[in-house]
């Protein structure tokens, strides 16, 4: 039970500022460019302009940071913390758009 309220309390700091996240990203998930990947972070399913890469950097950098900083405060590695990210954002992930689940390649939800 312990760990369960732990892994709840992960996930809501993880997806406390989503929405903001969520409006500069679905464009590009929409047009197929980028998608989540169960690690954590988003990645780029196809070629893209520089601004999407940037984005893309951008967005990842700020997830690495919100991981690690919800790892130390729950003495959890940031690896584990970027799993459960990865899991939820794939759950979260509208149909049609790319995902890449661990050890898989890309594929539409």
């Amino acid at each position: 039970m312990k760990n369960l309220t732990k892994y709840f309390l992960v996930i809501s700091v993880l997806f406390a500022s989503s929405v903001f996240a969520a409006s500069v990203l679905s464009p590009a998930k929409n047009a197929g460019i980028i998608g989540e990947q169960a690690n954590g972070y988003i990645g780029l399913v196809k070629a893209a302009s520089a601004d999407v890469k940037a984005l893309v950097k951008s967005v990842n950098s700020k997830r690495k940071a919100r991981y690690k900083n919800i790892a130390i405060s729950k003495k959890i590695s940031i690896n584990d913390v970027a799993k459960i990210g990865g899991k939820k954002a794939i759950e979260k992930t509208a149909a049609g758009n790319y995902i890449k689940r661990a050890g898989e390649g890309w594929s539409k939800k």
